[in-house]
């Protein structure tokens, strides 16, 4: 696909890079025992940004967003996949992480979520209930005062832990 001016569109640019990122990420956490969450890569030329959100059990340390950051932030100049000076933040997905994966549900089972639809059900986009997993491809989602609703994981635009104290 080209733009009139004969160039690549950015937005393909921006994606194979976050792919190959992506790919990067997940050989050096899985290295270092932890694993890959998300990457973001947003922005181009001086205002590009590199997102990694990394888990581990016990969660990540300051350190070991370091070890990433190094060793990721080198594979990625010596491939030189952004020609431009960029910004590479390594964290924690945060107690509010994002489920992304299948196994994230499955994983955090029996913890309270807040789920929002791409298309309203019933008027409503959003709701907040206790993750009971998947079944299939439904999201099992026990509401306040018990009951259980099933939602088709391809209608979830974006499912995140509640943060409990």
């Amino acid at each position: 696909m080209e733009d009139h001016s004969g160039r690549k569109p950015t937005f393909l640019f921006a994606m194979k890079v976050e792919d190959r990122i992506r790919e990067i990420v997940e050989r050096v956490a899985n290295s270092e025992g932890m694993e890959l969450v998300d990457v973001e890569y947003k922005g181009h030329g001086h205002a590009s940004v590199v997102r990694i959100f990394l888990d581990k059990p016990g969660g990540v340390t300051h350190a070991d967003c370091q070890l990433i950051s190094r060793q990721v932030g080198a594979i990625i100049d010596v491939e030189d996949l952004i020609p431009t000076r960029y910004v590479l933040e390594v964290s924690s997905p945060g107690l509010d992480r994002k489920l992304l994966k299948e196994s994230d549900y499955q994983r955090f089972s029996g913890k309270m979520v807040n789920l929002l639809l791409k298309v309203p059900r019933h008027g409503q986009k959003r709701y907040q209930g206790k993750l009971l997993g998947l079944e299939g491809s439904q999201v099992l989602l026990e509401m306040q005062g018990g009951e259980t609703i099933h939602i088709k994981l391809s209608e979830v635009e974006r499912t995140n832990l509640v943060v409990e104290f």
